[in-house]
């Protein structure tokens, strides 16, 4: 799933799908790296989540609040 996706987006922004993992990657960092109250919590297996970890859980997120779930 997330591979259509990662080419998806490289394809509109005529990047590569590398430069598109590293570019969720640095904005974990950066968000992992300078939380504030609203921090995410997203199902990881280690310190950080990964690129593919963060986009499932926001797909998760965005079809729960699409479908009028409560987070």
């Amino acid at each position: 799933m997330n591979r259509k996706l990662y080419r998806k987006i490289a394809k509109e922004h005529g990047v590569s799908v590398k430069e598109v993992k590293e570019g969720i990657n640095e904005a974990i960092d950066y968000a992992y790296t300078n939380p504030n109250a609203s921090a995410l919590e997203v199902p990881r297996k280690g310190e950080k989540p990964t690129a593919d970890e963060m986009i499932s859980h926001l797909v998760k997120e965005a079809k729960s609040r699409k479908s009028g779930g409560v987070q």
